[in-house]
């Protein structure tokens, strides 16, 4: 569980964008941020503001990792071959938890880690509890027996909110995911615009 469960909307509000694409979130009723200042007319944002923007908002989407941890998925998305900023999403979509998400097993990101460390799931037949596992290509990630009833899932399964990817392929009578492929940006259906490219100009320059 993360330090933001309880306030993940905080996200939201600091960043001024529905970055889950929520019904609930405050948002949708207030576009502007936190706090007794928060209606201020803004300022033009630096570039360092905009590239820590872009890396915080994307960090948050994933359930607000640690910078430790997010730092360590950028390093590993630098050395393999390729677009570093396609890699970097590449390495998170292919989380446990947000494998979970995606598939629609749970309602938010957040539930997904839950729901892993819970041990309600299993990765081809073996029950994984971390959340930052990272699947491959033709794994099977299902929803453990005694889990597919808990309320939770049958209300995320039929969330109108959001699809299911084509990178998995998913079978909601059985509860299971195949993980198809490692998505490229324009693959993955985030409800606002991501911009990895500044993470990538972030974390050159710092």
């Amino acid at each position: 569980m993360t330090k933001r469960t309880s306030a993940k909307y905080k996200i939201d509000r600091r960043m001024g964008e529905n970055i889950w694409g929520r019904p609930k979130s405050p948002v949708n009723r207030r576009d502007y941020g936190p706090g007794q200042h928060g209606q201020r007319r803004k300022g033009k944002m630096s570039d360092f503001g905009t590239q820590l923007r872009a890396k915080q908002k994307l960090k948050g989407y994933y359930g607000d990792l640690t910078e430790k941890q997010f730092r360590r998925i950028y390093g590993e998305a630098e050395r393999v071959k390729g677009d570093t900023g396609e890699n970097l999403i590449g390495l998170l979509e292919r989380r446990l938890d947000a494998v979970v998400y995606r598939a629609k097993f749970v309602p938010t990101v957040f539930a997904a880690r839950q729901f892993v460390n819970h041990g309600h799931v299993t990765v081809n037949g073996q029950r994984v509890n971390i959340p930052s596992f990272r699947v491959k290509e033709g794994d099977v990630i299902e929803v453990r027996d005694k889990s597919k009833q808990l309320a939770v899932v049958l209300e995320a399964v039929q969330l109108p909110e959001r699809d299911v990817p084509d990178y998995l392929d998913a079978d909601h009578n059985k509860m299971t995911a195949t993980f198809v492929r490692a998505p490229g940006l324009s693959d993955v259906p985030y409800p606002v615009v991501m911009e990895p490219n500044l993470v990538v100009e972030f974390y050159a320059k710092n």
